[in-house]
């Protein structure tokens, strides 16, 4: 067996649970004694591939337009989110939050990406938007995060004032339609099993570990059958 791991990840920056499973799989990686060997590639989807966002936008009316409940429905989504947030040691502000359409942000993560940077691009883009109440489509903050992790200044701007790395966010949300995937956060292990949803550490550990010790990897992914696994899918957050 080649002595690399690797773990890719689809998720959307406007997915709370996939910031949260972000940090479950790093919290199992400090408990798994190869950790050195896996890499982690972060691959793009998005929720709502077509929404426009607009100053009056506000995330529980919005919650609840989208899925045709109540408001007390979207809040209590978002509540219990906020504690599965905080458990992971996150802290969620969505009255801060600001609506965005997440496709430049995942065009820039494909920049990152080529530098080796994009896990520290994603950190800051989740942390951003559910945390700090930033706008993620707005490219002067796309700029400032994307010089923060250390890019080219002038090759971000060639990248947000074109349509750059565009082809790639689609090939991404197209091999996710080909593995499968209904909701993110979705992990696959070297092409060989699929975990769904921000699942607790003990189960992403249990899966590098078994990965790890059949050695022979074959490209077929299985969906290993978890419980608990929050995600975001189009139809909304469980």
């Amino acid at each position: 067996m080649e002595n690399k791991l690797k773990v890719q990840i689809w998720s959307d920056i406007m997915c709370p649970y996939c910031y949260i499973g972000k940090r479950r799989i790093e919290g199992a990686l400090e408990q798994f004694p190869h950790a050195a060997n896996v890499e982690i590639e972060w691959k793009s989807f998005q929720l709502d591939a077509n929404f426009i966002a607009s100053e009056d936008d506000n995330m529980a009316e919005h919650l609840a337009e989208k899925y045709r409940k109540d408001k007390a429905w979207a809040q209590e989504m978002m509540d219990s989110m906020t504690q599965n947030a905080k458990n992971s040691g996150l802290d969620f502000h969505f009255e801060k939050a600001i609506m965005a359409n997440s496709f430049n942000a995942h065009r820039l993560l494909h920049l990152a990406k080529s530098h080796n940077k994009s896990n520290d691009l994603e950190e800051l883009l989740f942390k951003a938007y559910l945390t700090d109440g930033k706008d993620i489509n707005n490219l002067d903050t796309l700029s400032e995060l994307g010089i923060e992790v250390g890019l080219d200044k002038n090759e971000i701007d060639t990248v947000l004032q074109s349509n750059a790395y565009a082809e790639a966010v689609k090939q991404d949300i197209e091999m996710a339609q080909n593995v499968g995937v209904q909701g993110v956060p979705f992990f696959v292990f070297d092409n060989k099993y699929a975990v769904s949803g921000a699942q607790h550490v003990e189960t992403f550990v249990k899966t590098l570990e078994k990965v790890w010790e059949e050695g022979d990897f074959k490209p077929q992914v299985k969906l290993i059958e978890t419980n608990d696994g929050s995600s975001c899918g189009i139809d909304g957050c469980d």
